[in-house]
């Protein structure tokens, strides 16, 4: 190798048996990706081994903790055309193709995670040797951003563990540990450390000095039988149906996914690859890739490094909290911050209620153990950092305490007092309200300045997201270290700034608030409920509902109802609040919590309440669906446009990743701004005009998408 392409991506050693060792570490890079500045030297490479009789077979490996996590993003949203990104993957295959086919042993010894195109590269080696490392994982995750594995992914892993098996782990973007992968085939062996893992890797070089792939092997077959198989034409037959039942149509490139394998497996290797690489060249000019990738790669990748953290103060770690409330969101709070290493002690007014708090933590913990992903000994460890209790005695030292308590302002007022009197001086204190503005509830505080919201999601250890409130006197360290706090437990955060409703409540509600305002207008349930999962949704709005509860709906709404009051303002009326007073108030059918909301609630199962139709008879002539799916859409990204015109949120990316993280806005479509975007501000102006004419003025276009559909613009963080 030349001493230049040696020092761009990877060192090259050939030792005394004529085994050659690749070790992939690519400059200014934390993980080492696939893109030209490693292709293009590992070209040269695979030539010389394919023309130098003198190396014998080849190791290939990395100087990073990682081998390699996938292809570089940052090229794929540079391609333009289908034919430009179908180049692309021919290229790079033909690359492998020819190193699988060099009739010398090339063996992958994974030293880490291996992910998309990393681990397309280690399935074009003859073996791969993996670290038992239970950090590193194992995986194809490209559907996870619209798109499929470009690199042979599609054909090489049916014809290694079969069509049933490779559909289910590349339709999910699974990702495997080692143990795993080796257990259904994608691994040849695994190692205790480095130097068993090249040890292994050298050995089997030298135990198979003229390996081919088994698919270029007289006779293959494919394990389990090729898409003529009937055992395979069965599930051929209704995978579709399955994978629409969750995506309703929204993700094209599951539809490509099983496409390549079926058609790609009643072909040979070669033939098979292109089709893929077909199929691959249509998810990345799709709109739903590049929604996807702009959003939950770029914009979430520049929240990751701290894009709406200030950036004067030093970063900081938790060493102590304190969690007031050991209800769910505080018993989970406690559990997600005892998991990081964070010493928590976890308050509530009895004893008993504090236990119970902690038995949540003992219940999670002890489906892992049952399950083999932890062990008694690291359950015990983490057990042992939460201190239940009822003594706000207990909270001196905190570095920060979180107020888990009801939605009442007396109570919250009290906490903070009684904390206030024994945390140090230094300390923020939080509060987990989804409501109350922040500005108000600081008035309890001796110290403004070190007060903010944090608002969690249930469940807490499930959800991703962290809503950051900053209020009128929050000091920038203040948010810098709530900041480094939620990266610390490995949660998201967005920063928003303290106005009524805050981002994520604000928006959420117009979604669930038109599911109900068509009910009233007659419009059938079951129509309302296919609507919300057609748009994308994860859950229809009458069921979700249900879930937030009637009750606690009408709560927020007599508590949002004075407050506006005190200030001389009136409540807006939504034409859906008077289907919550109705059936929460006049009906009580509360929600899931009683088992009767919208729907009837037995055990597990719940189906739509007969009842319903009764009290809003479906009108005769009913809307499309489309009509349905517009109204959700439009009224979610519309309110997302004004939060982000009224400062409410500090960034597009903030407002994007909140709005799919926070309550699940359809993740197709890359978030509520992005789903502007897409339309274009003038057809989205127009449609909302038309809305607006038909159901009212709530639908009327945000000021600042008006002024982009008429001077041009969309929405973009200047970085």
């Amino acid at each position: 190798m030349t001493n230049q392409a040696n020092s761009q991506a990877f060192s090259f050693d050939v030792d005394a048996n004529g085994i050659g060792l690749v070790t992939i570490d690519m400059p200014g890079r934390a993980m080492n990706v696939l893109n030209p500045t490693l292709v293009a030297p590992f070209a040269e490479l695979v030539n010389k081994l394919e023309t130098d009789a003198s190396i014998k077979g080849l190791v290939i490996t990395s100087g990073k903790p990682t081998f390699i996590v996938g292809a570089d993003i940052d090229q794929l949203t540079q391609i333009t055309s289908a034919e430009e990104a179908f180049k692309l993957c021919e290229d790079l295959k033909g690359m492998m193709r020819r190193m699988e086919k060099c009739g010398k042993p090339v063996v992958a010894a994974l030293n880490g995670t291996a992910l998309g195109g990393g681990l397309e590269l280690a399935l074009a080696c003859h073996a791969r040797i993996a670290l038992d490392d239970p950090k590193a994982k194992f995986g194809l995750p490209e559907v996870k951003l619209g798109l499929l594995p470009g690199g042979g992914g599609t054909q090489r892993v049916p014809r290694l563990i079969g069509i049933q098996k490779a559909m289910d782990l590349i339709t999910q973007g699974k990702e495997l540990t080692a143990a795993k992968a080796k257990e259904m085939g994608l691994v040849t062996d695994l190692a205790a450390n480095r130097d068993e893992l090249l040890a292994k890797a050298k050995a089997w070089c030298a135990a198979n000095p003229k390996p081919s792939a088994p698919w270029d092997t007289k006779g293959f077959r494919i394990p389990g039988g090729d898409s003529k198989s009937p055992a395979v034409v069965q599930v051929l037959a209704i995978a579709p149906s399955m994978a629409n039942a969750k995506a309703h149509g929204n993700y094209p490139a599951l539809t490509h996914i099983m496409s390549c394998l079926f058609e790609g497996c009643l072909l040979d290797f070669d033939a098979a690859s292109q089709v893929e690489s077909r199929y691959f060249a249509a998810c990345v000019v799709s709109q739903t890739s590049k929604n996807m990738i702009n959003t939950l790669w770029h914009q979430l990748n520049a929240i990751k490094k701290g894009q709406s953290r200030p950036k004067g103060p030093a970063e900081s770690k938790v060493k102590k909290l304190g969690v007031l409330g050991a209800g769910m969101m505080g018993a989970g709070i406690a559990y997600v911050s005892a998991k990081v290493g964070i010493d928590v002690v976890l308050l509530d007014t009895t004893q008993d209620n504090a236990e119970k708090g902690k038995a949540y933590s003992q219940g999670i913990l002890d489906k892992a153990v049952a399950r083999g992903r932890s062990t008694p000994d690291k359950r015990d460890a983490l057990l042992a950092r939460i201190k239940p209790t009822t003594s706000y005695a207990d909270l001196e030292g905190c570095d920060l305490v979180i107020e888990a308590v009801f939605e009442d302002r007396g109570i919250k007022a009290a906490c903070t007092q009684q904390s206030e009197a024994v945390i140090p001086a230094t300390a923020v204190y939080a509060s987990n309200t989804s409501t109350l503005p922040i500005t108000g509830l600081a008035q309890a505080s001796s110290r403004p300045a070190n007060f903010l919201g944090l608002h969690f999601f249930s469940p807490v250890d499930k959800m991703p997201l962290v809503e950051i409130i900053v209020g009128k006197e929050t000091s920038d360290e203040t948010l810098a270290r709530g900041f480094d706090y939620v990266l610390q437990i490995g949660k998201t955060p967005i920063v928003v700034n303290d106005k009524r409703g805050f981002y994520t409540s604000r928006v959420f509600t117009t979604y669930i608030m038109e599911g109900m305002a068509m009910l009233g207008e007659g419009i059938h349930p079951r129509s309302i409920e296919v609507a919300g999962l057609k748009a994308g949704m994860p859950m229809p709005p009458l069921a979700l509902q249900d879930e937030v509860s009637l009750s606690l709906s009408l709560h927020i709404a007599e508590q949002t109802r004075k407050d506006l009051e005190a200030e001389g303002l009136s409540l807006p009326v939504h034409p859906g609040f008077a289907v919550v007073q109705k059936i929460g108030g006049e009906h009580k059918r509360i929600g899931k919590k009683a088992a009767q909301g919208f729907y009837d609630y037995s055990g597990k199962e719940k189906s739509l309440w007969p009842g319903l139709t009764e009290v809003y008879p479906p009108k005769a002539v009913q809307p499309s669906q489309q009509e349905l799916v517009d109204r959700m859409l439009y009224a979610q990204a519309n309110e997302a446009a004004r939060c982000y015109e009224e400062n409410v949120v500090r960034s597009v990316a903030d407002t994007n990743i909140g709005s799919i993280f926070g309550w699940g806005f359809a993740p197709n479509q890359g978030g509520a701004l992005q789903f502007i975007n897409a339309v274009g501000a003038k057809q989205f102006v127009e449609r909302s005009r038309e809305l607006a004419k038909a159901y009212g003025p709530r639908f009327e276009p945000a000021a600042i998408v008006v002024k982009q559909a008429a001077e041009g613009g969309r929405f973009e963080d200047k970085l």
